[in-house]
């Protein structure tokens, strides 16, 4: 690190170990910060408990609306989500502590959100989330959402997988599948959000297995070291951070062409509607031959290794450094 440290203050709903993948994201960058030797705190609006440390992050869980306070004096900047921007936004104006807006979908509430709560700078977590919304704010950068393959590479198993088994996630396309795959293992993995479908009992679909919620850091040992295929039918994906994370295992993904999940996939991707069941078949019978496995791994993994994190968060820690030391040096002329 070159330079005075910034102080940075995260104004979240939740965080890791929550699962949630903007969450994920928002640790991802925020550990890379810690990691230069800056102080990074997190507050958090909505689950308590007691203090941790995470990387080098400072994680202080909802005690009362007066959290934020007890940083802000000292802060040189915020990071804060659209569901907490307009808070930050306000708390930044009174504390003139500049604020840095990250966004990871491309609904009519973030639009609005951007265009009433202005931040110094905004993060899109996507190309085509930045060609929807960059009109709406100032000045921003994009960070996708950052995977270090060293992370989650394995050795892939032999289930059919899907993260989250809600409907908008798929799950009733996932079942489908395993009625016509019953000689195949199917590992479904309760997410962290959503309501989750489950089988009515054990004898319902033998061939499909059911864990609960796994933490991101066990992900790789408990998901990806037992997938052969992830499928990814969801409604709605602004980018897709599980499928990045199983490519780094070369592991094949199908999934429902949003633009995010079309973005970050790109071509080592098998893109199918979600409604198209027997589709669904075809591609999956292709994917678990052999052959065309291997070839699918191969696209996987290249895909995996383009998408290297360490340019977009060198990227994102200058940009914060510079907004944090302009603003610390602006408070100490003012003493």
């Amino acid at each position: 690190m070159n330079g005075r440290p910034v102080h940075v203050l995260g104004m979240l709903p939740d965080y890791p170990p929550c699962g949630v993948g903007s969450f994920v994201m928002t640790h991802a960058m925020l550990r890379a910060l810690a990691a230069r030797g800056h102080r990074v705190d997190v507050v958090l609006a909505d689950r308590g408990g007691a203090p941790y440390v995470r990387d080098g992050v400072h994680v202080w869980p909802h005690r009362d609306k007066a959290d934020p306070f007890r940083f802000l004096p000292d802060a040189h900047v915020i990071v804060a989500h659209v569901d907490s921007a307009a808070r930050a936004v306000v708390l930044g104006e009174t504390y003139r502590v500049p604020v840095v807006q990250v966004v990871h979908n491309t609904s009519a509430s973030s639009a609005a959100a951007l265009r009433r709560w202005p931040a110094n700078l905004t993060v899109f977590n996507s190309e085509h989330a930045a060609r929807a919304l960059a009109g709406e704010c100032g000045r921003w950068i994009i960070v996708r959402p950052p995977v270090d393959p060293a992370e989650y590479a394995t050795t892939p198993g032999d289930a059919v997988t899907l993260v989250n088994l809600s409907a908008a996630k798929g799950a009733n396309t996932f079942y489908a599948l395993a009625e016509r795959f019953p000689e195949r293992r199917f590992l479904g993995v309760q997410g962290g959000y959503g309501a989750q479908i489950l089988p009515a009992g054990p004898d319902d679909l033998p061939n499909v297995e059911v864990i609960g919620h796994v933490a991101p850091e066990r992900m790789r040992d408990e998901v990806y070291a037992r997938t052969r295929v992830l499928l990814m039918p969801s409604q709605f994906e602004s980018w897709g951070r599980v499928g990045v994370e199983a490519m780094c295992s070369g592991i094949p993904v199908i999934a429902h062409p949003t633009p995010g999940l079309r973005e970050s996939l790109g071509d080592a991707g098998t893109f199918v509607d979600r409604d198209d069941i027997d589709g669904w078949e075809t591609a999956l019978r292709r994917l678990l031959d052999g052959r065309r496995w291997r070839a699918a791994s191969r696209r996987s993994l290249a895909r995996a290794q383009e998408l290297n994190p360490a340019q977009d968060l060198d990227t994102w820690c200058r940009e914060v450094e510079t907004i944090g030391r302009r603003a610390d040096a602006v408070a100490r002329l003012v003493r």
